[in-house]
């Protein structure tokens, strides 16, 4: 697919999916690139952002036949607004388009550092890397020496709570991912000291067989059974941090409940979930955490980069299928590559 530099496109949802997502959902509708009105600036977007929770969203929160939301970046192209001047990057969440209208108040000026990539704001430096940070240090209170163990560890977040829980001192750090090679992704990249394939086998004898002594702390990304294993290996006072249930956006089925839910009164358990929108007034701190990492080189961007908004779809998919590592993030072509 070609675009023009006078056309824009926009991704739109044609039909409610049941179970998996195919590209017949989807349709690129093609339109003339809008003009800014007063008080709004144009957009031309080089990054976007393609998330699990968008699966959660085709179910009934996308509009039918109306461009998709998504975290952005992109460059002040044209303004009539003194609040958003042309060159300026920004973030934004009219995503899944080439081109988007914004006003001030919708978008967030990105900071640039030096020898960090632009990529790095959807990604560890992101709402990605901000909800393993909030997990950490806001509702598990990760304390030096302690033991985690990360389902979907191989993911966005999955990654990024690797790489932030071993600068914050912690112990023994577990995943499980789903296949051998993104085992071997996270011991010998991100700095995870072992990982599972959970098609291995149930999930809790090859969480014993990594972690016989137990872990204080489980970050779920998952849910379902790698839930029920995790509160069967947590010691006692542990603490779940509940991030996603992957496990069940394309189920045409309820995962059953864990059975083991009495561990949690029995070991004087913790679960909480929370929304990472809760916590944007942490951003800076993670800045300040996470940039001095990226520039020295302790935190490498754990990014699966595709290349062409033409190919949105197809990344959208992909990462459902866990055919990344790390953050999946569609770049237009032409972007900075560094």
């Amino acid at each position: 697919m070609t675009t023009h530099t006078d056309l824009s496109l926009t991704v739109q949802q044609t039909a409610r999916p049941h179970g998996f997502p195919t590209p017949s959902h989807f349709a690129f509708v093609e339109a003339p690139v809008p003009e800014p009105a007063a008080g709004t600036a144009l957009v031309e977007n080089l990054y976007w952002s393609v998330d699990p929770y968008h699966r959660e969203m085709m179910d009934g929160d996308f509009a039918l036949n109306a461009p998709l939301e998504g975290r952005t970046l992109g460059r002040v192209t044209a303004s009539r607004t003194p609040d958003l001047p042309e060159g300026e990057i920004v973030f934004h969440r009219k995503g899944w388009r080439t081109h988007a209208l914004v006003t001030p108040d919708e978008v967030r000026r990105v900071p640039r550092f030096d020898g960090v990539p632009l990529s790095a704001h959807l990604s560890v430096l992101g709402g990605t890397g901000l909800t393993a940070y909030v997990g950490l240090t806001r509702i598990a209170r990760l304390r030096e020496g302690e033991d985690l163990f990360v389902s979907a560890a191989a993911g966005g977040v999955g990654t990024a709570t690797g790489r932030l829980a071993r600068l914050m001192g912690a112990g023994r750090i577990i995943g499980s991912v789903g296949s051998a090679a993104k085992v071997a992704y996270l011991t010998e990249r991100v700095g995870y000291d072992a990982a599972f394939d959970y098609h291995d086998g149930p999930a809790a004898e090859l969480l014993a067989r990594h972690a016989p002594d137990g872990v204080d702390l489980y970050v779920d990304n998952v849910g379902g059974e790698q839930l029920e294993a995790a509160i069967e290996g947590l010691r006692d006072r542990g603490r779940i941090v509940r991030v996603g249930t992957v496990a069940q956006y394309n189920s045409t089925q309820a995962l059953a409940a864990p059975r083991n839910l009495s561990e949690i009164v029995e070991k004087s358990l913790r679960m909480e979930g929370f929304l990472v929108r809760d916590y944007y007034d942490v951003r800076q701190e993670l800045y300040e955490f996470a940039v001095p990492h990226l520039q020295s080189g302790r935190i490498g961007l754990d990014e699966t980069v595709v290349d062409g908004f033409d190919r949105i779809v197809d990344a959208f998919l992909g990462m459902l299928r866990g055919e990344n590592v790390g953050k999946m993030i569609v770049r237009a072509h032409g972007a900075e590559q560094g």
